[in-house]
């Protein structure tokens, strides 16, 4: 229950700062969102309720699925070059604000 209420608060900050005005709140939002979805790839493994995917500790249906947390990594080396590269265009940028201030 506490990892999903987690995830529910890490997607629901994200998608907030995803819909306001600044380039850092973006990437700030699509590492949250990021986050989120990271920890629901976790928990879709079984890694709570079954033993780990290591060749000591166990072998076959009682070891948890290693599978999701390649995707794990996966996401997290993709998540941050994107911020990386969003960051350095929120760099090299002037203004970002199309309104005028009244």
């Amino acid at each position: 229950m506490t990892l999903a209420i987690t995830i529910g608060i890490l997607v629901a900050g994200g998608v907030y700062l995803m819909l306001q005005r600044g380039m850092v709140r973006i990437v700030l939002g699509l590492l949250l969102v990021g986050h989120g979805a990271n920890l629901l790839l976790m928990s879709s493994g079984g890694v709570f309720r079954r033993e780990l995917p290591l060749l000591q500790f166990g072998w076959g249906p009682q070891t948890a699925d290693p599978l999701p947390q390649a995707f794990v990594l996966t996401a997290i080396v993709i998540a941050f070059s994107i911020a990386i590269y969003m960051l350095t265009l929120a760099a090299s940028g002037s203004d970002d604000d199309t309104e005028e201030a009244s």
